[in-house]
């Protein structure tokens, strides 16, 4: 193959991706001095990036990945203090609706003290005066953290963007395809683009799992990574002030992965009836209130190997929709339900027990992907932790 590459076209570390994951590798990289340069498919990023909560919410996670969400929670507010992300600290609440889910809860912040994030027990009264539209025969209590922060995830990532090109050292390059890695010649990188160009690197991370499947189909193959398909709704404009920080309900309680973790969970698990519509679709209710007033809702979780993406299908269900309409309003009395929007998303995830994919393709080329639901949550802390490794610090 014919290069041409020039010094215009070499970079320290490129990165293929430009949803949450691959752009916060190229600021953590820009922070070390490199020169970066962040190549993204499409003309902005369409996928799971865009498509979810913006709840960053570390107290749902295992106690491995808290540690990287905790570090999200600071490279955040570090990042809103020089730079309009829409990143807003109005902490979480995760709301009871029985004795099984309050025994958890208490669980939780238990394990949370001992692992010294702040957590607070909320009563039915004090959950009450912070959503005075919750619903007294639903709630049983609740566990509040303060530290956890909100964004709109439809306007931060491109705030972002915005922000690393500010910055020294840093070349974006969307609506450009990669179509092959040459693995080193001349201790360099080549990567081919659709558009005839030939770019250098040191190192490449490649942080989507469509380019992942495509750049390497064998790797992918035999990489037990599955696809997650969600359906979430927009409700109407309403009065700002309803809905504050980030609110989880119990069905949020009985799948988070660090409620996995409380003592009494097996037990409860194990009591639990595998044939209901929320089980089989996998329904939780999460509330998120944007600036604007409208708030999201959902969501439900359908699942198939990666390899066979078609299995799930474009349909947006209205008997999954109608389900979580009718499951949110035995929690809340909201002011309007008018559906304003609805639509799916689809995040990409591993079986493996280290919760994310990594593999190093061949010297310097490596793959990570597969973050799945905790990508807005993590990616800020784990690709700092991550770089770490890779440049062997």
């Amino acid at each position: 193959m014919t290069s041409h590459t020039t010094a215009a076209h070499h970079s320290d570390l490129i990165v293929v991706g430009g949803g949450v994951l691959g752009t916060f590798y190229a600021y953590h990289a820009l922070r070390r001095g490199l020169k970066v340069t962040l190549i993204e498919k499409n003309s902005k990023p369409m996928d799971a990036t865009v498509r979810n909560f913006g709840q960053v919410v570390p107290s749902g996670l295992d106690r491995d990945w808290q540690v990287h969400g905790r570090e999200s929670l600071r490279i955040y507010k570090e990042l809103q203090a020089q730079t309009e992300l829409s990143v807003r600290q109005n902490g979480s609440v995760y709301i009871a609706s029985d004795e099984e889910e309050c025994t958890l809860i208490e669980e939780l912040h238990q394990i949370n003290q001992d692992a010294e994030y702040e957590s607070e027990l909320l009563t039915p009264e004090q959950c009450r005066i912070k959503y005075p539209n919750l619903r007294t025969e639903y709630c049983r209590g609740g566990l509040s953290f303060p530290q956890e922060v909100s964004v709109n995830p439809r306007r931060m990532i491109h705030h972002l963007h915005d922000f690393l090109r500010t910055q020294a050292n840093f070349e974006s390059r969307f609506e450009t395809l990669i179509q092959h890695i040459d693995p080193v010649r001349s201790n360099l990188i080549h990567l081919q683009t659709s558009k005839g160009e030939t770019l250098s690197a040191n190192k490449v991370i490649v942080c989507c799992g469509a380019e992942f499947q495509t750049l390497f189909p064998e790797n992918f193959r035999t990489s037990q990574m599955k696809l997650c398909k969600l359906q979430m709704l927009r409700l109407s404009p309403q009065p700002q002030s309803v809905l504050p920080g980030n609110l989880l309900t119990g069905l949020s309680i009985r799948r988070y992965e660090s409620f996995s973790e409380c003592p009494s969970w097996n037990a409860i698990k194990a009591n639990e009836p595998t044939d209901t519509f929320a089980h089989v679709w996998g329904l939780h209710i999460l509330f998120k209130q944007e600036s604007d007033g409208g708030i999201i809702l959902g969501d439900s979780h359908e699942y198939t190997s990666a390899d066979r993406p078609n299995e799930l299908d474009f349909d947006i269900r209205s008997d999954v929709n109608n389900a979580i309409l009718m499951e949110a309003k035995r929690i809340m009395d909201l002011p309007s339900w008018d559906v304003e929007a609805f639509w799916h998303g689809i995040y990409s995830q591993t079986s493996h027990p280290s919760g994310i994919h990594l593999e190093t393709i061949f010297p310097n080329v490596h793959v990570t992907t597969g973050i799945g639901g905790k990508g807005m949550t993590s990616s800020a802390g784990f690709t700092q932790h991550h770089l770490t490794e890779l440049y062997n610090d």
